[in-house]
């Protein structure tokens, strides 16, 4: 399944806006090769300070809106059955992202285990709701920046957390210790956006792309298919910071490459369970028309959605007058700018397995052109 390009070229912002000033610790980068922002941090010792604010709210946990207050620190565990270490349950280089996130090594991908969310259709289900299985893959913060440097020397573009949100303090200690010891690349945040506005004010120039879901129009969606209170509102609110972040501009190299910006992901589910003309119309209303879009048609009913009588209205995949009903929408509303899914690519790239660790998705390059 193959991403689309609609992106305006008049969107796109110079690169040397990116941390133009030279940087004296950690990673060599080439004159005229744009700076992630988290270099600059290093250098003035501030990068330091974010990482212990935001471990220091793993004593009484509020990392996420859920607010369990438990002590992580302690290995106290809550709704995400996370204590102090990070899980990383696979990573590797990934061909499935935005085409600016894949060149032509693949965007770095590390996936966590575990989440904030129990989706009854989450495509990630092996490991983000399996925690008793995935405290076998808990490692260190050194083991973490070990992993983001291997991506880097593998070629890959870019160090892509995907769901992050739980660990949001152990991602930015171990990108301290990986930028100390040479890591250049730029950080995704791939997020559900169930997210603390207080801790992505923390990453604030140490996430350089944003790229949260938006799954709900409604609160009672998120809490009858996600199973968390105030899905939009708090979904909103965190996604309206990533935007003062960030603006409305794509930062993109010479070379087609992504390097800082804001990209909202919205997965069409069937029977608009998501209400994508809602969030759509809130996008264009409070942050602007000229926000980029991923559509993406992948949606399958897998973990409970497809057995549980509950979810019947997600027991189906789309249908194409449902993606072309919604694609119908960008065009309505005069939103031009992002990407879309083919319809009818290769969707089982996007039926992962990660009993295989290494490789848990298939190469889409085999398949598609």
């Amino acid at each position: 399944m193959k991403f689309r390009s609609e992106i305006k070229e008049e969107m796109l912002t110079p690169l040397t806006n990116i941390a133009a000033e030279p940087t004296t610790t950690g990673a060599e980068v080439p004159p005229g090769e744009p700076r992630p922002a988290y270099l600059a941090l290093l250098r003035t010792g501030e990068l330091q300070r974010r990482v212990e604010a935001l471990e220091a709210l793993l004593e009484r946990c509020t990392v996420c809106p859920r607010d369990c207050l438990n002590n992580r620190l302690r290995d106290e565990i809550a709704a995400c059955y996370s204590g102090r270490l990070p899980v990383v349950s696979s990573y590797t280089p990934h061909f499935g992202e935005e085409p600016p996130l894949v060149g032509t090594h693949g965007a770095g991908n590390i996936f966590f285990g575990n989440c904030n969310l129990r989706c009854v259709y989450c495509q990630n289900y092996q490991i983000s709701q399996t925690h008793k299985e995935q405290i076998k893959n808990e490692v260190t913060h050194e083991r973490l920046a070990e992993i983001m440097l291997e991506l880097q020397a593998r070629g890959c573009h870019n160090i892509n957390f995907v769901s992050p949100t739980h660990f949001a303090p152990q991602l930015a200690r171990a990108i301290l210790i990986a930028a100390e010891r040479g890591l250049r690349l730029p950080i995704v945040y791939n997020t559900n956006a169930y997210d603390s506005v207080e801790v992505l004010r923390l990453l604030d120039g140490i996430i350089d792309i944003y790229l949260p879901d938006l799954k709900y129009a409604e609160n009672e969606a998120g809490y009858l298919y996600s199973k968390v209170k105030s899905y939009k509102d708090c979904t909103r609110q965190a996604i309206a910071e990533m935007y003062r972040q960030t603006g409305d501009r794509l930062m993109i190299g010479k070379d087609g490459l992504l390097q800082r910006g804001l990209v909202i992901r919205l997965l069409v589910l069937p029977n608009d369970v998501g209400g994508i003309r809602e969030s759509l119309e809130w996008i264009k209303s409070k942050l602007g028309p000229r926000v980029a879009i991923s559509l993406m048609a992948q949606y399958y009913p897998t973990n409970v959605a497809g057995t549980n009588e509950r979810y019947v209205l997600l027991s189906r995949r789309i249908t194409e007058t449902e993606w072309w009903r919604t694609v119908g929408l960008l065009e309505e509303l005069g939103m031009e700018e992002g990407w879309l899914q083919e319809y009818d690519g290769a969707a089982f790239y996007y039926r992962p397995d990660f009993s295989n660790g290494e490789t848990p998705f298939q190469d889409i390059r085999d398949f598609v052109g």
